[in-house]
């Protein structure tokens, strides 16, 4: 059950928040402005944290609408037709689209979601979830920088220098990013 939102609603497609009986996944985030890096930085570090032996999954957070399927296409016309949930499988993969008309799906929803793996890598979700991030930085960055606004913030990776007192991480450096993320959340 959703302490927030109660549990999943009839026809909302998605299970209650986690089972916390369940041996739940690590999980680190990674926040910062648009074209910072942070979707190249995870696609770097997930086959080095592979190459440790860990099983690892990927949540990523749209602020613009997307549909990954297309008009005409049988699976579409399922969702026109007003199914909830459709699951569109080829041998080497599947996909489960969920409708969430009532209210977005929450964090905490989407990581139950999840085959059990040892570490989800979140990618947005900036407000939401009390779960260690990584604020991604450039140069380039005008905006204000995300900390000490988020105390969720536990490093800085950055491509320049920056005044904080958290851990700075060298954006180019996703080996030692890598090892800092199994440090930080104890992984084997």
């Amino acid at each position: 059950m959703n302490a927030e939102r109660g549990p999943a609603e009839p026809g909302h497609g998605l299970r209650p928040a986690p089972d916390r009986s369940r041996a739940l996944p690590k999980v680190i985030g990674f926040i910062g402005y648009s074209n910072t890096g942070k979707t190249t930085l995870i696609e770097k570090l997930i086959p080095l944290l592979r190459a440790r032996g860990l099983r690892v999954s990927a949540i990523k957070h749209a602020h613009h609408g997307f549909d990954m399927d297309r008009p005409g296409k049988d699976s579409y016309r399922y969702r026109e037709a007003g199914a909830g949930q459709v699951l569109i499988a080829t041998q080497q993969r599947w996909a489960l689209l969920t409708e969430t008309p009532q209210a977005p799906a929450t964090l905490d929803e989407l990581l139950a979601q999840l085959a059990p793996c040892d570490l989800v890598i979140v990618e947005g979700f900036k407000s939401e979830g009390r779960i260690p991030r990584i604020e991604v930085r450039r140069t380039t960055n005008t905006e204000p920088p995300i900390f000490p606004n988020d105390p969720n913030v536990v490093a800085v990776a950055a491509d320049h220098a920056v005044d904080t007192e958290l851990p700075l991480l060298d954006l180019n450096d996703p080996t030692k990013i890598a090892a800092f993320i199994v440090e930080l959340l104890k992984l084997p």
